[in-house]
């Protein structure tokens, strides 16, 4: 990592403010070439994280903004390299003609997470830490945000870490006695580490124990919404994304095709689809609509159906209930209650998880469904950040505890010490990978 890298590190668009971040060794010398504080001073010769006024030129002499630029010099800064960050006016112009001027005095364009890499390369956080930063860029709810937070300030390496160290102790322990048997060392025995494999293997059944829920804040909760034509599902589902995506009208059969959005209910992501409404047609491309829908609905890990209050009961009616019930999680909406209704909301009580009357149209009854979402997917109860979102280190976390029963297994059964120890080495190999570290280094 010799060279040094330069990314723009806000948003493409127009904006107030844009960040212009620059990591490696020509760091400091490039903002002396490009950047004149307006106290007269080269920027080298202000302190770290000072934040400092002045002027940005390009690569002639010219000027490019009024700015502020601040320095980080290795080891302390986010990657571990001398960095530096221009604090801009938020013009793609400006931003691009930095750019331009850093690479013209021997910078290179960035690729895509590599600042993070570099932290993670040279030590300035674990594995677990760098991917927490895309996690909590693409965070959708509050506790996703926290949770990635959390993880981004160690979260998961420190519920790991004694464990970790739990092991190498055993291990270097029973190397120890092995390879110094002259020297003054506790005997080892098995029985006494009995306890810190068992208080291990429940800390990790309790960690792993969150991913199934977990997987919900990173991806959120693949949803159908259900109903047969006219019953309102386009309705609602503008309702709930609070803007006109799908088109609405009292032509049976409007909705041809699936419709995919996210939003935000009762704190749970939903990845939202709208779907043509069920029912028999001898229209060839509605048909395909319903299959879709059928198909949609069978996937989903939540089906929200849509019964239409104001109209009789009926066998379209029916069909919906049919396939609703095939769903892991299952939601009504009796919709139009601000029409008269024609059947008792009670009949679908034992079909469904939850019933909830609404007006897609008024926009009545929405937080009573997003109160019955959130009960449907709640999270787990586990401190911030400990709420394991991705499957990389949820499989690290399911080896390591194999692992450990394996170990327990062979204790219970009176194996020798080094059949033990091979199963913990192992754990600690599946702990290594979750953070990134070396285990030899750690034992020998």
């Amino acid at each position: 990592m010799s060279d040094t890298i330069a990314a723009v590190a806000t948003g493409a668009g127009v904006s107030a403010i844009g960040i212009v971040r620059v990591s490696g060794p020509l760091s400091v010398s490039l903002m002396d070439a490009l950047f004149r504080p307006a106290d007269g001073k080269a920027m080298s010769q202000h302190r770290d994280r000072q934040l400092v006024y002045g002027k940005l030129l390009d690569e002639k002499g010219r000027t490019l903004d009024l700015c502020l630029c601040t320095l980080s010099r290795a080891p302390r800064s986010y990657t571990g390299e001398d960095t530096a960050e221009l604090q801009c006016h938020g013009s793609p112009v400006v931003l691009r003609s930095a750019l331009e001027a850093l690479f013209a005095l021997g910078a290179r364009q960035a690729a895509a997470g590599e600042f993070t890499k570099r932290a993670f390369l040279n030590g300035r956080m674990d594995l677990t830490q760098a991917e927490a930063v895309v996690d909590i860029i693409d965070a959708e709810t509050p506790l996703a945000a926290r949770n990635a937070a959390s993880q981004l300030g160690g979260a998961i390496s420190r519920r790991t870490e004694e464990i970790y160290q739990n092991l190498t102790h055993i291990c270097s322990h029973y190397h120890a006695v092995l390879d110094y048997p002259d020297e003054d060392i506790p005997p080892f025995t098995l029985a006494e580490y009995a306890a810190v494999l068992d208080a291990s293997i429940r800390s990790l059944e309790a960690l792993l124990a969150t991913f199934s829920r977990g997987q919900f804040l990173e991806k959120g909760v693949r949803t159908a919404i259900l109903g047969r034509p006219n019953a309102g599902k386009s309705s609602l589902l503008n309702a709930l994304l609070g803007f006109e995506r799908a088109i609405v009208t009292d032509i049976p059969g409007t909705t041809r095709d699936t419709l995919s959005e996210r939003c935000l209910l009762g704190g749970v992501a939903l990845r939202l689809t709208d779907t043509a409404g069920v029912r028999e047609t001898s229209d060839a491309v509605e048909s395909l609509g319903v299959e879709r829908a059928i198909a949609a609905a069978e996937e989903a890990q939540l089906v929200i159906a849509v019964f239409d209050l104001s109209r009789p009961w009926d066998a379209e009616d029916e069909a919906v209930l049919a396939i609703a019930e095939k769903a892991a999680v299952r939601i009504a909406a009796a919709n139009k209650s601000d029409c008269a209704p024609r059947w008792d909301v009670s009949r679908l009580s034992a079909h469904f998880d939850s019933v909830c009357v609404v007006s897609a149209k008024e926009k009545t009854g929405l937080d009573a469904l997003g109160a019955a979402v959130a009960a449907a997917f709640p999270m787990p109860e586990a401190d911030s950040g400990e709420i394991l979102t991705n499957a990389r280190q949820a499989d690290a976390v399911r080896r390591a505890l194999e692992y450990l029963r394996a170990a327990r297994e062979a204790m219970a059964a009176g194996f020798a010490p080094d059949a033990v120890l091979t199963e913990c080495e192992g754990a600690m190999d599946a702990l290594g990978a979750l953070s990134g570290r070396s285990v030899r280094e750690d034992v020998t």
